[in-house]
């Protein structure tokens, strides 16, 4: 088990990329950003934790994109080691859970360690102008479901940033560690 960490360089701008998705496209930080904010978040097929949230997560970015705030998922686990997370796989599980975002691919981890992504899930929550402004995780339900009375803290932290309030109190997400390739 991985946590996200706790010495955040917050208001750092949003590491540009391109990279392949599962529908066929290819995606930059330009064609994801929304006009309110974005949220690139990675995840990966096998992990315990994001099948978990992964419905939670494919709900709260619905809704987050129809506010105006755009949304991605990056995995970046080496397929070679963890083959439930190859490209292939990859557009079953985006199929599968009703993505409405894209789903893209870092094969070579250079986006991954761009962001100092640690966890999957990981989220990196940007304002209108991408300088980062939340790191924490979806909610408080982690593998469980969570209360009904819970806050998603996700949307509550993205609708803050886009109303230029800083979010509320952040807790990191707790996941499984980003298989690296070995170097």
């Amino acid at each position: 088990m991985a946590s996200s960490p706790t010495d955040i360089a917050f208001n750092t701008p949003a590491p540009a990329f391109s990279l392949p998705a599962t529908d066929g496209r290819s995606y930059t930080l330009d064609d994801i950003a929304g006009a309110n904010g974005t949220v690139i978040v990675f995840i990966c097929n096998h992990c315990p934790y994001v099948k978990a949230v992964i419905d939670r997560l494919v709900a709260d970015a619905r809704l987050l994109q129809a506010e105006g705030i755009g949304v991605a998922a990056i995995c970046a686990n080496d397929a070679r080691t963890h083959p439930d997370d190859s490209f292939p796989k990859m557009k079953e599980f985006a199929r599968l859970h009703g993505f409405t975002f894209p789903y893209l691919h870092d094969e070579t981890q250079a986006v991954a360690r761009a962001y100092n992504a640690v966890c999957t899930p990981d989220f990196f929550g940007y304002d209108a102008e991408r300088r980062l402004k939340y790191r924490g995780r979806l909610d408080e339900g982690g593998r469980a479901t969570p209360a009904p009375s819970a806050k998603r803290e996700l949307v509550e932290a993205m609708r803050a940033i886009a109303a230029g309030r800083e979010p509320a109190e952040q807790t990191p997400s707790i996941g499984c560690s980003i298989k690296w390739k070995a170097t």
